[in-house]
């Protein structure tokens, strides 16, 4: 038997970074959250202790406070710029990995109109790349996280296997709540990414809203397929959809009945569900998933 060194990779994990974007009295924010990895011969460190290829996780905090200088863009192509300088900057660095994910913040409304340098936090949902650069080529897989939607009606469950241990009640009535967490593939790294994000959010938005749902799971389906075929550049789509309960209140006891009006939101347990959404002539997906 042969005990040997299996793939790994090393970075800096969570690195705040906010951009001040001052090129005009009206400032513009950015703030990001940004995890980098390193790939390629790193074997003499794991194996001897032998740091003569580690590029330290110090030095690449560094070089994306240094990257971000002259401004971010949209977070795909500074996710680039860093990959491909990582991956260029020693010979025995063979790929990068690059995480980010951007928080939204509001302009604070004065006399109507948005202050120029006030803002507030936009809530929990963040928008989110991931780029991988594996020698020459490029993957991007980007997204969104925290998207917490809900319709009041238009939702059914029913027909559903049951055993003895099966007590949920079927209904054809009930409020459908998740917090959506979307990825997707593109072909290629040559985009209009905010346009290209900003289409992708509101497809997902409207088919949620739209589609009589009789599951989740088909929700989760149709929000998908409508994002491929709108954008012939996403070549698969991943979704994480936890169901956010809502039971209905017994009021009975205090002698009042419930009209599918009260009702006691649960935050755990929570059914989870996934999925992913693929084109059947969709391009390898190489390292973008690891």
């Amino acid at each position: 038997m042969a005990i040997v060194l299996g793939p790994n990779q090393f970075g800096k994990a969570e690195v705040r970074l906010v951009h001040v974007d001052r090129s005009t009295p009206v400032h513009r924010i950015t703030d990001l959250n940004v995890s980098t990895a390193l790939r390629g011969d790193f074997a003499a460190a794991h194996l001897t202790g032998d740091n003569a290829h580690i590029h330290t996780t110090d030095a690449q905090k560094n070089t994306v406070y240094a990257f971000a200088r002259d401004g971010v863009g949209e977070i795909e192509e500074f996710g680039l710029r860093l990959a491909r300088h990582f991956t260029g900057a020693f010979g025995w660095i063979t790929g990068s990995r690059i995480e980010i994910e951007q928080y939204g913040w509001d302009r604070i409304p004065v006399g109507g109109a948005g202050h120029d340098h006030a803002f507030s936090r936009a809530g929990a949902e963040r928008r989110t790349t991931v780029v991988t650069v594996d020698g020459d080529d490029a993957y991007i897989v980007s997204g969104l996280a925290g998207l917490v939607v809900l319709k009041s009606t238009g939702s059914e469950f029913w027909g559903y296997a049951t055993d003895r241990y099966t007590t949920l009640a079927e209904t054809t009535d009930r409020i459908l709540a998740t917090e959506v967490t979307a990825r997707w593939r593109l072909t290629g790294a040559d985009h209009d990414y905010g346009k290209l994000f900003t289409s992708i959010r509101t497809i997902l938005l409207e088919t949620f809203a739209s589609v009589h749902s009789l599951a989740l799971q088909q929700t989760l389906y149709k929000m998908s397929e409508e994002v491929l075929t709108a954008h012939p550049e996403v070549a698969e789509i991943r979704m994480s959809m936890p169901n956010k309960h809502h039971f209905l209140v017994d009021l009975e006891p205090y002698g009042l009945d419930n009209p599918n009006t009260v009702f006691y939101a649960a935050d755990r347990p929570y059914g989870k569900i996934e999925g992913t959404v693929t084109r059947d002539d969709a391009d390898p997906a190489g390292p973008a998933w690891l």
